[in-house]
């Protein structure tokens, strides 16, 4: 296959993606969680069921703002391999508007259901600790700090997006043409242009990676270790975007599956790059254990009463069934699996343990916010915590879903740069020693 059809056939592909499990089920999703919500609000389980909402904020404005962080990372280091799927994360920007109106829901309507027994502690503080930790400053902080990376999250997504734009636009009609045209309205397509297009990219890049560790370092302090105030850790903002930062690989492992073949371009993702993805989920999985661990240890060592109060109620006693599901889920269970080369190049096994490791990581922010703020004696799963659960990631699954219909799902000059590099490999012989020629392209038209 020459250049020329390459880029013919990826320029015709990532249009043609409708995605009608995420529109239509994240939408039918999000319609029954909502009612399910606002019914629990009506009676006597609001508190439950804003508690979840809260949990759920976390775990979905984690996996969002984690998604484009994958994107960000793969610019700053000029990644070659994974072309054909970076879009698969970056489509997790549509998210952002949802995660703001959720933060401002939790510190209106849900403030009192939520932090109420945070502000009940806040007299016994010091004044410093009790201003940081007092609603104006906390939803303030939290609401510019997000605003400024979403910010700058969708201008590194849409920076990525032009080039695309412009190479797509003549397969685009109607009001995606039209939309396509205003976001190009500017835009330098000659050779000169996309190189200056490109610096920019480069540039948003850092600053987008910089800002979403420590915006997510603030969300990590105010949206869990402030509802035990009396507790703190230095090192829980690392755990919470590092924990986001593995979903959304896991995530990614996922969408693979399913968004390759509605793009048309399954069979141009090869083995060495899922290889790769799983390569990456493998690390970060072993990384996650390391900063638990770490954090445990101190606390264990030290055995200081207001350290180790919060990590007894969490695995001992009634909590503790979800603490080991959360260690064997987000451990045990995919460093064994994803141990070997085959199960990360294996469709199926991927997805399995990516699967395992994204419920565990919804157990792990549920068990770091509920035993704080609930009056209950142990978990409780009901109707008023299925509602905002739901409805969460219903609402994830349409922005998913809408983004994927309004832009290309493909990125034809990316792609392209990832097919040459495997038809390199495949002609001059360059393998590593857990690789086979059958795990790269070559000639993608005998795909």
């Amino acid at each position: 296959m020459s250049d020329a059809t390459l880029r013919g056939r990826l320029s015709g592909n990532p249009l043609g993606g409708r995605f009608p499990l995420f529109v239509l089920g994240g939408g039918l999703l999000a319609l029954a969680g909502a009612a399910l919500f606002l019914q629990s609000l009506s009676g006597p389980d609001a508190d439950r069921a804003w508690q979840l909402f809260h949990v759920n904020w976390l775990y979905f404005t984690g996996l969002a703002g984690g998604s484009v962080a994958i994107a960000a990372v793969h610019k700053i280091v000029k990644a070659k391999w994974s072309g054909l799927v970076l879009r698969f994360a970056e489509a997790a920007v549509a998210f952002f508007p949802v995660s703001l109106v959720g933060l401002i829901l939790i510190f209106t309507l849900g403030y009192d259901h939520i932090y109420g027994p945070m502000q009940e502690q806040l007299h016994a503080l010091a004044h410093g600790k009790a201003l940081w930790l007092s609603k104006p400053w906390m939803f303030g902080r939290l609401l510019v700090g997000l605003s400024a990376l979403y910010y700058l999250g969708w201008q590194l997504i849409r920076a990525d997006l032009l080039p695309d734009l412009a190479d797509t636009r003549d397969q685009a009609d109607g009001a995606r043409r039209a939309r396509y045209d205003r976001m190009l309205t500017g835009f330098d397509n000659s050779a000169a242009g996309r190189l200056a297009h490109e610096a920019r990219i480069a540039r948003l890049a850092p600053m987008y990676a910089a800002t979403y560790a420590m915006v997510f370092t603030l969300v990590a302090f105010d949206g869990i270790m402030a509802l035990q105030p009396h507790w703190f850790s230095n090192l829980l903002g690392g755990f919470y975007f590092m924990g986001s930062f593995l979903g959304a690989h896991m995530l990614l492992a996922i969408m693979v599956m399913y968004a390759g073949p509605q793009t048309g371009v399954w069979n141009l993702i090869s083995p060495k790059q899922r290889h790769d993805l799983g390569k990456l989920c493998f690390g970060l999985t072993v990384f996650w254990a390391y900063l638990m661990f770490a954090q445990f240890l101190v606390i264990w060592y030290g055995n200081l009463p207001e350290e180790t109060g919060f990590v007894f109620a969490r695995l001992w006693g009634t909590w503790l069934p979800i603490g080991r599901a959360v260690f064997l889920g987000m451990f045990l269970v995919p460093f064994i699996g994803l141990l070997g080369v085959g199960p990360k190049k294996f469709p199926g096994t991927m997805a399995l343990f990516a699967t395992v490791s994204l419920v565990a990581l919804w157990l792990e922010r549920y068990l770091l916010v509920m035993p704080s703020v609930t009056t209950l004696a142990g978990p409780v799963f009901g109707l008023p915590e299925l509602g905002p659960t739901l409805l969460m990631a219903g609402l994830f699954f349409l922005a998913y879903g809408l983004f994927a219909r309004s832009f290309p799902m493909v990125s034809p000059r990316l792609a392209e740069i990832t097919v040459s590099a495997e038809r390199h490999h495949a002609v001059e012989d360059h393998y590593d020693h857990d690789e086979k020629a059958t795990d790269f392209l070559g000639d993608p038209e005998a795909s």
